[in-house]
This record gives structure tokens, C-alpha cells and sequence, in this order.
């Protein structure tokens, strides 16, 4: 520690000893800042916040159908508005800061120098902008941003015109793209169904109460055709019997007309007395009983090989070429019933994939339909928008606060650098004094010197300052305290009417 500090006090002797040269440079670091430092031009900040309807119309139109900007973007797209060359050109003519440009050049840094000053930000509330602007004056910077707003004011029922009608020419080319693309969709649809009329998905259940009515008919045909057969059947015996009858004595006659009233009982219980077989059978057993009392009385019955029918045989030859042809149609029914209950059969395992068909058909349908539908609404909304800014010229611009400009200059701040340039004046002649130490190094006692050289130090020549000597070296030293305090001096008399008029 102690070697540090008494190498540290080395340095410090050998910088003093060059303490002109730092004062000197000191003197002139601290002279030209300040000189710059005053010929800087002031600066004067001027404010104002406005609301912006950055949304437009375009964002209730295509809410849903495109995706909106983030509040960045907005900025942004705000600032590059404000920032194009043709809006800076007309607030510079506004404001009139052209007056004194001569070529194109100079209008050039112009344009970039207001582009530069500019500042635009959000305020945190949804649409509300802070803009600022530094000028050489507060009336420039007052007017700057004056120029700003009404060139934009201008603009903004224009802008809001233009967005109206490009959200209008977007809207009416999407619809033209939808609608034909609907069309086409709705001509596959209409196909489809034509081609699987009754199998649609929400007809299904239609399709199979067509089925189990198909199967009832057809079970009904077959019941029709199975008592008809019987009918038929039930005849045929009946005639029979006549001819039994008729070719003589039965010995078994009782047995029959018995067996006969039986079969007439069961068809009563399912016919009327009116139907043909209860009539048939009816007449059939009367017939075999006049038959019985015939033989009781010993009444011959004819023999001939030729016999004549009866009413009631001829009634049942009728009946039966009836009978046989309905049993025909019968059968034709049962066959057609049969064959339409087979085709639905044969199609219910059509029916989940004509399903999937139709669902994967009608999806895309949907969507574009719902599109459309939507699109249409927006045209409408549109054209009540534009409509509506035209009657009652509403504008998406409102200033909130007036431009106003403080009357103290923002940049630069003297005091701040008046101070920095001081202390980079000292630091500077300091810095200097040591480097020059250090280029042309001295010894300044015997210890150090024996360090570097390695050499043991025999003995020291001292130095007897004359009396001629001590004034020179005290006049010098009071000469450097002057020179130090008038910098000091210096920078005070600067700072205080900074200070003053902050």
C-alpha cells in the first residue's frame, strides 16, 4: 500500500513539474468549448396532441374478412404519412421556413431537418397521438406544427373518402369472385341431389320409413296371396264334392255335410255371409242335404255319362276362374312389392357414403355461402358509411391540446455543458502534463531511482536555492494558482447568467 501511494505521489511530481503545459491546454480545450457552446443555436420544443382515426372505415367493413393492424403498426403507418416528402414540402410552405432557400439542395436539408425534429407518439390512450417538433424559435416551432395539422385536417375527410371507396371496390370484387365461386358450388349441390333424390343427409329417416313400409306391403301381399290360394283351394274341394254328388250314394255323406258346416263356421268368423266362398260352401251344403233326403225317400239321382250343372256348380266354376285370376294378380303384386323392398335394401348400404359425399360437397358450400352473405352486408354498410361522412362531413382528425411552445430554449443545455467542457479541460491538461512526464521521465528520489536502475545509490547532490531563485519559483507557483482560478473564475462568470435565465 505504501508503494502505491508513494508511486502515486511520483506521477503527481512529475506531471507538476509540466503543470504549464496542462494549464495551457486546459485554457484552450475550456475556451474553444465554450465558444462553440454559445454560438450553438437554441432550440424550442412546441407540442400538441391530436385524435387519429387510424382504423378508418376500413376496420368495421372488414372485421372478420381481414386482419387488422397492431397499435405499432399504426404508428408507423402514421408516421410515414406525416413523414413523406410531399407533406413535409407543404408544411415547410405553410410554415414558411422556404423563405430563404435558393436550390434544391438546400430545400433538401431543409426537408430532412424538419424530418429529424419531428416526433410522433402514442399517448396510451386508443387514437390519441403526441406530436412535437424542435425549432430555432418558438413562434418556428408554433407554426411548424400548425402547418402539420392542417395539412392533415385537410386531408382527412379526403383519406376517409378514398378509404370508403377502396373498402367499396375491395367489397364489390370479392363478391364477384364469391359469386362464382357460389355458383358453381350450388350447381354440384343441385346435381347431387338430383342424382341421390331421398338419401340426403336429414332424409335418411325418410328413406327408411320408405323401407319398413315397403317391407309391411310386402309381407301384406304375401297374407293376400296365401288366403287367395285357400279361396282358390276351398273351391276347387267345393266342386269336388259336386261331382261326388252326383256320380251317386255316398255312404260317408253325413260325414261330409258335417265336415262342410264346420269349414263354414271358420269362414264366417272371417267372412261376411255375402262372400263367394260362404255363398259356394253355403250352396254346396244345401245341396248335399236335399242329396240326403232324396236317397231317404228312395228318389233315383240320373246316371247318365252326360250330367247337367246345377246353379250352384255352375256358381262355383265362376268363382273359381275368379278366384284363379286374382291369384294371378296377386302373385304379380308379391313380386313387384318383393322387388322394390330388394332395391331399398340393396341401397341402405349406399346410404353413409352418399352422406360423407354430400358433407364433403356442401362444406366448402357453406363457407363461401356464408361469405357471400356476409360480403353483402358489409357493401351495404359501406355505402351507408360513405353516405354518411358526405352528409354530415365527419372527420377522423380532432386536436386535443393546441400546438404551444416553451419560451426556454430545450437544447442545448449550457449549464450542463459548460460544465462537462470544464471538467474535460482539466481532465484534458492534466492528461496532457502527465503524458509529458512520462515521455521525458525524472527521478525525484534515491529510491526510486535505485528500483529501476539496481544499482545501490552512493549519495545525493543537494540543490541551494538562491534567494533571486525562490522569488522566480514562488512567482511562478502564485502565477499557477492564478491562472487555475481564473479558469475557475471563468466558468462561474459563464454559469451564472445560465443559471439566471434557466
Amino acid at each position: 500500500m505504501r508503494e502505491l501511494a508513494d508511486q502515486l505521489l511520483g506521477y503527481l511530481r512529475a506531471a507538476w513539474r509540466y503543470r504549464w503545459f496542462g494549464i495551457l491546454v486546459a485554457w484552450l480545450i475550456a475556451s474553444a468549448g465554450w465558444i462553440v457552446v454559445n454560438m450553438l443555436p437554441d432550440r424550442y420544443d412546441a407540442s400538441t396532441r391530436v385524435y387519429v382515426d387510424t382504423q378508418s372505415v376500413l376496420k368495421p367493413l372488414l372485421t372478420g374478412l381481414a386482419v387488422q393492424p397492431d397499435i405499432n403498426q399504426i404508428i408507423n403507418m402514421l408516421s410515414r404519412t406525416l413523414m413523406s416528402r410531399p407533406n413535409l414540402e407543404n408544411v415547410i410552405k405553410l410554415a414558411g421556413l422556404d423563405a430563404n432557400v435558393k436550390n434544391e439542395d438546400e430545400r433538401a436539408k431543409l426537408v430532412n431537418r424538419v424530418r429529424e425534429r419531428i416526433t410522433i407518439r402514442s399517448a396510451r390512450k386508443e387514437n390519441l397521438y403526441s406530436l412535437s417538433f424542435s425549432g430555432s424559435s418558438p413562434q418556428e416551432a408554433t407554426r411548424v406544427l400548425e402547418a402539420f395539422l392542417k395539412l392533415f385536417e385537410q386531408e382527412s375527410l379526403e383519406d376517409k373518402r378514398r378509404d370508403s371507396e377502396s373498402a367499396q371496390h375491395f367489397i364489390d370484387e370479392q363478391l364477384v369472385s364469391y359469386g362464382e365461386k357460389l355458383k358453381v358450388a350450388e350447381e354440384a349441390v343441385m346435381e347431387f341431389k338430383r342424382q341421390y333424390v331421398g338419401l340426403m343427409p336429414g332424409e335418411g329417416q325418410g328413406y327408411y320409413s320408405r323401407l319398413r313400409d315397403a317391407e309391411e306391403a310386402l309381407t301384406r301381399a304375401e297374407g293376400d296371396l296365401r288366403e287367395a290360394e285357400n279361396s282358390r283351394d276351398a273351391i276347387k274341394r267345393q266342386l269336388a264334392g259336386y261331382k261326388d254328388v252326383n256320380q251317386g250314394a255316398n255312404p260317408e255323406l253325413d260325414a261330409r255335410i258335417n265336415a262342410l258346416e264346420k269349414q263354414l263356421d271358420n269362414l264366417l268368423v272371417t267372412y261376411t255371409s255375402q262372400h263367394p266362398d260362404v255363398v259356394a260352401l253355403g250352396s254346396l251344403i244345401l245341396h248335399l242335404k236335399q242329396q240326403r233326403e232324396a236317397e231317404a225317400k228312395g228318389t233315383a239321382v240320373p246316371s247318365s255319362g252326360t250330367r247337367l250343372l246345377n246353379p250352384g256348380e255352375q256358381q262355383l266354376m265362376v268363382s273359381l276362374a275368379t278366384a284363379e285370376a286374382n291369384l294371378a294378380a296377386m302373385r304379380a303384386r308379391v313380386a313387384e312389392r318383393d322387388r322394390r323392398h330388394n332395391e331399398l335394401k340393396a341401397v341402405a348400404d349406399e346410404l353413409p357414403k352418399v352422406e360423407a359425399k354430400f358433407i364433403q360437397l356442401t362444406r366448402d358450400y357453406d363457407v363461401i355461402k356464408t361469405r357471400y352473405s356476409k360480403l353483402l352486408e358489409r357493401r351495404e354498410s359501406a355505402k351507408i358509411s360513405g353516405e354518411m361522412q358526405e352528409t354530415s362531413r365527419m372527420s377522423g382528425f380532432r386536436v386535443v391540446d393546441p400546438p404551444r411552445a416553451q419560451f426556454k430554449p430545450s437544447w442545448p443545455d449550457r449549464p450542463r455543458l459548460v460544465t462537462v467542457i470544464l471538467l474535460a479541460a482539466l481532465g484534458g491538461g492534466a492528461g496532457v502534463a502527465f503524458l509529458i512526464s512520462q515521455l521525458r521521465p525524472t527521478f525525484d528520489n534515491e529510491r526510486r531511482l535505485q528500483e529501476v536502475t539496481g544499482m545501490p545509490v552512493l549519495g545525493m547532490v543537494i540543490k541551494e536555492w538562491t534567494g533571486a531563485q525562490k522569488f522566480r519559483r514562488t512567482l511562478g507557483l502564485v502565477t499557477f494558482i492564478v491562472s487555475f482560478v481564473s479558469l475557475l473564475a471563468a466558468y462561474a462568470l459563464i454559469m451564472v447568467p445560465l443559471v439566471l435565465t434557466a
